[in-house]
């Protein structure tokens, strides 16, 4: 009988264990940075979770106060303003993102550049009011002279200063992966290892789903007329980020000719090289956000030379022909198929 009553203890002992392992998935969503943002968050069903949106709006809102052109009194627009050789303090989140875009700055060579700001306003992408005229190649010629990364002396006591020109700063191709991974700390530092941070496309995903698979990211098929459902490939994802950098969603027509947010710092013209998408896997958003939109001004092979070259990052690029069908290169560690695995 005791023999009996201890072994139903047990079993009533270990169900009651098991049922504390049951997991939920709390869903936070939001707008920021001009889009929106989607949060997955996979706990134990008792792990409170209610003040995750006051941290992560909070977050999010400091970020935007550093790196909004859009924003008057932002970081980056009083930094713009700036005369040069005056040095403008920055915070923590402005130096950091500066020292990744130096860095993508150089591995590419100069095909990513955060200082073709003017031109992106000079073709009606920025701040102000799209351009009903395309614009005059003087004008062009004359913004050129001063775009250059090199130009902006990074202070390492956090200081910023313009060396001999007024460039403009614009970090719009790198500050929504920056948010990403801020995000990301913001749950990890709340005590949580599984979850999922999405802000206007860009990715990051830790540990695994409620049902433990991996996390499943679908990459749009990269036409202006595909929906959000429209999935050209899916990729799986564990402790990894995924950038995408397109053509075809940011873009105006004129006179037939197709003319994209996307400028090429060396020429002062919208990016006209075929490629209509890029994703790229790596470790943190922000520099996969970067790269991607370096790889798209650069071309294929250069962007895939560059990846080679690098330790956990693959990419992939889709190509547009001629007669409107897709052709993909991709980095040798990017797999052809329609789902591929990338974990850390």
């Amino acid at each position: 009988m005791k023999r009996s009553l201890k072994l139903g203890i047990s079993v009533l002992f270990f169900l009651m264990l098991a049922g504390c392992n049951f997991k939920k998935e709390t869903v936070i969503t939001g707008k920021t940075m001009g889009t929106t943002y989607n949060i997955k968050v996979v706990s134990l069903f008792y792990k409170n979770t209610e003040d995750l949106k006051v941290k992560i709006e909070a977050r999010l809102k400091d970020i935007n106060k550093s790196m909004s052109i859009f924003s008057k009194e932002s970081e980056i627009s009083r930094f713009n303003k700036a005369e040069s050789g005056e040095k403008v303090a920055i915070s923590a989140d402005f130096f950091k993102v500066m020292k990744v875009a130096q860095k993508i700055y150089e591995l590419s060579e100069g095909a990513w550049d955060g200082t073709v700001y003017p031109l992106v306003e000079l073709w009606g992408f920025g701040a102000g009011e799209r351009k009903s005229n395309l614009p005059d190649k003087k004008e062009i010629e004359k913004i050129l002279i001063n775009v250059g990364f090199d130009k902006i002396e990074i202070f390492e006591n956090g200081y910023l200063a313009k060396r001999n020109s007024s460039p403009g700063v614009d970090l719009a191709s790198i500050a929504k992966g920056y948010g990403v991974d801020a995000i990301a700390e913001v749950i990890r530092k709340a005590g949580f290892d599984n979850y999922l941070v999405e802000i206007g496309g860009e990715v990051y995903a830790s540990g695994l789903r409620k049902d433990g698979g991996y996390w499943h990211i679908g990459i749009n098929t990269p036409d202006k007329n595909s929906l959000p459902g429209d999935i050209y490939k899916t990729v799986r994802l564990k402790n990894k980020a995924l950038a995408t950098s397109g053509d075809y969603r940011n873009f105006f027509e004129k006179k037939g000719d197709f003319y994209s947010h996307i400028i090429d710092p060396k020429t002062g013209y919208p990016v006209n090289n075929g490629i209509v998408s890029v994703s790229v896997v790596a470790d943190d958003c922000t520099f996969a956000d970067g790269l991607a939109t370096a790889i798209m001004v650069a071309g294929h092979k250069k962007g895939i030379e560059i990846v080679e070259k690098l330790s956990g990052v693959e990419c992939l690029v889709i190509i547009k022909n001629i007669d409107g069908t897709l052709s993909e290169y991709f980095s040798k560690g990017f797999h052809k198929g329609e789902k591929v695995l990338f974990e850390r």
